[in-house]
């Protein structure tokens, strides 16, 4: 009995590994804070695991949480996949990690770890209104439904009004640690380490494959950031403003036309922008570059396109119409006024020294080349001041005359001479010969 006892533990360790052979597990870390550059990274996981018809993919959260808009995109690709989902929550699942977490199918939870505390705060911290308070909970139940998990608890950690009994009153939002979790139905086990989540899952053997993010993820992430968006929004105002007090098109206007084109690239595949914003900018642009080519001057078209360039800007700034708050908007305001003063500051910088330069001075002849210092386009006329010739045709102004046997183009000074009247140079502009008529 003993003997076949040990037969069936060897027969279930072999099992085991045959088993585990040839299984392919996607892992991807959800650290830090939740931006939305961080939902291309988890968008790429779950596509390529899905295409490799992976078995799994295991989330590491370790998170304070983040932005609410972010963490629905990652928790709407998460519920879209078609394999096995595990929340690895190491130490934290809080705030927005915490609805991620929930969009898994399976959560497993390092002893001491927490989850919870997912009512949505703006900037400073301050909890926002019950509209996005209502929009949290309406998340976080349909996530926790979805996968089979307690909704009152998972609306207890955005809402303190919300009384779960044996666990909290009216007064505290919901947060559970390992044990509670566990207790609550929330989580499903508890582990030591990745190879306890293999194990507790019956993935252990499998071939992991540790996906990171990659350079485009990386720079799509640094040029949403709130600083380096406004440099490039400085930048497109400033090119913009230069072309339209300049002549024709040059470095300036495409140096900004890029910048912008940068920001928009960004903000569209971080689903800030859409394609509404977009021809917005594009109208705009189509605007300012018809009142710097076509039409004189500045004016309706030139005032319009810059309107339309702002709004776009504006509603890229601000995202979401499900988090379009009074933060969102005084952020968007900000930056978009510190990118305008920068750009205006920088013109008139460069309007004072520019023309210092050496550079400036390579490119643009620092004297006057005129007349009296003997440079000229065409030959002058200055020796027929004075002299008298006959009128070949009528002067309305301009015409012919003959001056002095030669045929010459001229002009009448503010009035009408007829054809054979006697007229006289009375001054010589350049290659206009001015002439008057002979009473």
């Amino acid at each position: 009995m003993k003997k076949l006892s040990i037969l069936t533990i060897i027969f279930l360790i072999v099992n085991q590994i045959i088993f585990s052979q040839g299984k392919k597990v996607y892992y991807a870390e959800i650290d830090g804070e939740i931006d939305l550059g961080m939902s291309p990274y988890i968008k790429r996981v779950v596509n390529e695991a899905n295409e490799e018809n992976a078995d799994a993919i295991i989330f590491k959260i370790n998170t304070f949480g983040g932005r609410v808009d972010a963490a629905t995109q990652i928790k709407d690709a998460i519920l879209s996949s078609d394999i096995l989902t595990i929340a690895f929550i190491n130490n934290r699942a809080i705030s927005a990690g915490a609805l991620i977490a929930l969009s898994c199918q399976k959560i497993a939870m390092v002893p001491g770890s927490s989850i919870g505390a997912a009512t949505v705060v703006d900037q400073t911290g301050q909890k926002q209104s019950e509209k996005y308070q209502s929009y949290m909970r309406s998340e976080m139940r349909s996530t926790a439904e979805r996968n089979g998990r307690r909704t009152d608890i998972a609306q207890g950690m955005v809402d303190e009004r919300i009384v779960v009994e044996g666990l909290d009153d009216s007064t505290t939002l919901i947060t559970l640690t390992t044990s509670e979790a566990i207790k609550y139905e929330i989580a499903d086990t508890t582990v030591e380490s990745l190879n306890d989540v293999l194990t507790v899952f019956n993935l252990k053997g499998a071939e992991i494959v540790s996906v990171k993010s990659n350079w485009a993820e990386d720079v799509v992430k640094f040029l949403n950031n709130p600083i380096i968006s406004t440099i490039l929004i400085m930048i497109g105002f400033f090119g913009l403003m230069a072309e339209i007090k300049t002549p024709g098109w040059g470095v300036p206007g495409t140096a900004g036309l890029i910048a912008l084109a940068l920001f928009f690239g960004s903000s569209y595949i971080l689903e800030l922008a859409s394609i509404v914003e977009i021809i917005l900018f594009i109208a705009g642009i189509a605007l300012i570059a018809l009142e710097i080519f076509v039409i004189p001057g500045f004016g309706i078209a030139g005032i319009g396109g810059i309107l339309l360039v702002l709004a776009s800007l504006f509603l890229a700034l601000t995202g979401s119409v499900e988090f379009f708050s009074y933060d969102t908007i005084g952020t968007a305001i900000i930056q978009l006024a510190v990118a305008l003063v920068g750009a205006f500051v920088l013109i008139l910088i460069l309007a004072k020294y520019l023309p210092k330069s050496n550079l400036f001075n390579k490119l643009v002849l620092a004297e006057a080349e005129t007349a009296e210092t003997g440079f000229v386009s065409y030959p002058s006329e200055k020796e027929l001041v004075g002299t008298e010739g006959i009128a070949l045709t009528d002067l309305r102004p301009a015409g012919s005359a003959e001056i002095n046997g030669v045929r010459y183009d001229v002009v009448a000074d503010w009035q009408y001479i007829e054809r054979g009247k006697r007229v006289k140079v009375i001054r010589v502009e350049g290659i206009k010969v001015v002439v008057k008529e002979v009473v």
